[in-house]
């Protein structure tokens, strides 16, 4: 892979885990504050709205995915690590791996539980493409 797909990306995280960890929940300073520390890529979760993404060359924000209601959170975001990494050891941009951990962390949220809303391939393909 690339380095923008390789292993040298940070972990997503998120805006809560970053006000306590760096002292801001504004995504553009979030992951500046990692880039300055050396990570080549940092993607922050920015709830329903998606997920902020921040390389070297591109700063861009993946929209999120519409759900009719949320029954839990729990498990969404390993969902969306999840997806992020499995779409990029399948060699897809890190653009499209963002998309799909965003896909399946709002697929995630509409059931209970940590893993119990985990989507097979197929239903993941089909909520992607609504």
């Amino acid at each position: 892979p690339s380095e923008d797909q390789g292993m040298r990306h940070s972990l997503p995280s998120g805006e809560a885990e970053d006000k306590i960890l760096m002292g801001s929940d504004d995504p553009k300073k979030i992951n500046a504050f990692y880039r300055n520390l050396g990570a080549k890529a940092v993607i922050t979760k920015v709830g329903s709205q998606g997920a902020y993404v921040t390389t070297a060359t591109e700063e861009y924000l993946v929209p999120g995915f519409k759900v009719d209601k949320v029954v839990d959170t729990v498990g969404a975001g390993d969902g969306f690590a999840a997806g992020v990494i499995t779409a990029l050891m399948e060699g897809l941009p890190l653009k499209e791996a963002v998309r799909r951990g965003n896909a399946i962390g709002a697929i995630q949220v509409t059931s209970r539980g940590d893993n119990e809303g985990l989507p097979y391939p197929d239903q993941l393909k089909a909520f992607m493409e609504k």
